[in-house]
């Protein structure tokens, strides 16, 4: 898959990994939707892009601003080749998160990747090309230590990538699904669970420890060079397949080791 002369939505492109996207997206030569539901932040990555790149704000979760997304891009650029959803939320803590916190959680990390899979992929099939890129997490993998409604949805995250790439692989649909462990981001710095420190902290803490805090821009390198090798799954640290495998191997073993590394955090 060559991204030159594309043209693509990236969600959650006001700053983090989306924002590193929408940039090396541009600088392959493709043409850019930058999505965010901070407008302000979408319009500053659209200026810094220029004439290849129009900013649209809106919850990416709400099939109403999924589709205007897709007709800004048609009007602007021309039909939508690739659609990254990349926004997403940390939720809560555990046992103890609220209806709303499960609700939002789902609706952000999982349905907003659905509903855009359903507006695209009929007129990709029909056309017979197009690619869909779901920013998971290595959570979706393994798990998060700290938040349920983060590790449940990101898994369904990677469950839907997955589906996805089955059912309409041979049809022409490419998917990748991005899962990586730490990135420089407002979600890493500012905590995956802002209204519970504590849990926040466990949860950070976590992902800290585990390997490497990559930058954004390192991540997007990662992920053009998966797409044009066509990788299913894109994992900016390595080190996640093995502990994936370590996992499948032996599950209690695995289970067992992450309790563990969960006391040893203090949780």
């Amino acid at each position: 898959m060559e991204i030159a002369g594309k043209v693509a939505i990236v969600t959650g492109a006001g700053a983090g990994i989306g924002a590193a996207l929408a940039h090396r997206l541009v600088a392959g030569d493709a043409r850019v939707v930058v999505a965010d539901l901070d407008v302000g932040n979408a319009e500053k990555v659209a200026a810094e892009l220029g004439g290849d790149a129009v900013a649209v704000g809106g919850d990416v979760a709400d099939e109403a601003v999924i589709a205007e997304l897709i007709a800004v891009a048609e009007r602007e650029f021309g039909p939508v080749e690739m659609y990254f959803a990349n926004a997403g939320i940390g939720g809560g803590p555990g046992l103890d998160s609220t209806e709303a916190q499960w609700a939002a959680t789902i609706d952000v990390n999982v349905m907003a990747h659905v509903r855009a899979a359903k507006l695209l992929v009929p007129g990709w099939v029909e056309r017979g090309s197009g690619y869909f890129v779901a920013t998971a997490s290595a959570a979706g993998l393994l798990t998060q230590i700290g938040s349920a409604p983060y590790s449940v949805t990101k898994h369904a995250a990677v469950g839907f990538a997955e589906w996805l790439s089955v059912t309409y692989g041979d049809k022409g649909v490419r998917v990748s699904c991005l899962c990586p462990m730490g990135v420089d981001t407002q979600l890493l710095t500012g905590g995956l669970i802002p209204d519970n420190p504590e849990a926040g902290e466990l949860a950070v803490k976590a992902v800290r420890t585990a390997g490497a805090v990559l930058t954004p821009e390192e991540v997007a390198d990662t992920v053009v060079a998966a797409m044009a090798e066509e990788h299913f799954l894109i994992l900016p640290h390595p080190e996640v397949l093995q502990m994936y495998r370590n996992k499948s191997g032996d599950y209690d073993r695995w289970i067992s080791g992450m309790r563990r590394y969960q006391s040893m955090l203090g949780g």
